[in-house]
């Protein structure tokens, strides 16, 4: 499979690139302009999601791993549980960035207006929260997963060039793959919630500016814009974590990984952490005018 390998590489480059020059943009911000708390999380969801496709796309980190003088057993483990946990702070984090769009741009009269400041001043401690679920939940991973070995291949399912998953019994594996699911489908659902909430705030004001500014002229208004935005990443995260569920549920049940399947895998984790970097670039006025003034720039020098 060398296209398909070819094409895993060049899509995690983009990622790691458009990830990194986000990473660096919103913590220059942070640190010299005013602090938004979008620009925290979306701080963090960077920073996640470039780990997330060093170690759940490509599982690059036990590539590094191959030149350090450590056991494979430590490192299948290690790699496999900072996936995991990754994975998980992405779903979280991207249902929070949600919740707090919506309840920032709510109208005065809206139920949701009375909870403007009260979610401001419990952001870090859902933050925390987040954090720490996240990194104890995916803790029981590290006792089921480690080093590939001819002498037991039967009962091991291979998930990587030489990690594996251990023998669990079925109620251990349907545990957790109900908990799993409960959480995800909650957060899915309260995602979905918030989004189609934004989208009629933003179509209802995109009207009502339409109306009385006779805005007609305009191709591409900054609410459609937001609008638009909106809708592709929440539909983007939607079927891309969820295909990326079936298929891990699906091998976890049935005890079986096909090579191919896992090559299928590793581009459907890679596609949203991915694809976010580039909307949110190409949405950010902040990113855009930036962007625009240095290409002035050299222009000018050139």
């Amino acid at each position: 499979m060398p296209s398909l390998n070819n094409v895993l590489f060049f899509q995690a480059v983009l990622g790691v690139l458009a990830n990194m020059f986000l990473f660096f943009f919103y913590t220059f911000t942070i640190l010299c302009q005013r602090l938004r708390l979008t620009d925290l999380i979306s701080c963090q969801m960077t920073s996640i999601h470039i780990v997330l496709i060093l170690t759940g796309g490509n599982m690059w980190l036990a590539d590094i791993f191959e030149s350090l003088n450590i056991e494979n057993d430590f490192k299948c483990k290690a790699t496999f549980y900072i996936s995991r946990v990754m994975r998980g702070l992405s779903i979280c984090l991207t249902c929070l960035l949600s919740v707090f769009q919506a309840v920032t741009i709510s109208p005065s009269t809206s139920l949701l207006a009375k909870f403007k400041l009260t979610i401001r001043k419990y952001m870090t401690y859902a933050v925390f929260y987040i954090w720490s679920f996240n990194l104890s939940f995916s803790s029981i991973l590290i006792f089921h997963v480690g080093a590939f070995t001819n002498a037991s291949e039967t009962n091991q399912m291979k998930v990587t060039r030489s990690c594996s998953l251990f023998p669990m019994n079925y109620i251990t594996r349907v545990l957790i793959l109900t908990v799993t699911t409960s959480r995800d489908v909650f957060l899915v659902v309260v995602m979905v919630t918030t989004s189609a909430y934004m989208v009629m705030i933003l179509f209802r004001h995109h009207r009502q500016c339409k109306h009385l500014h006779s805005l007609n002229h305009l191709r591409v208004s900054p609410e459609k814009r937001a609008t638009q935005t909106i809708l592709l990443l929440v539909v983007v995260f939607v079927i891309m974590y969820w295909v990326d569920f079936i298929i891990s549920s699906t091998a976890v049940l049935l005890w079986k990984y096909h090579p191919v399947i896992l090559t299928v895998q590793k581009f459907v984790v890679n596609v949203y952490p991915t694809i976010t970097p580039l909307v949110q670039i190409s949405s950010d006025n902040r990113i855009i005018n930036m962007l625009t003034n240095l290409w002035s720039k050299c222009h000018l020098v050139f």
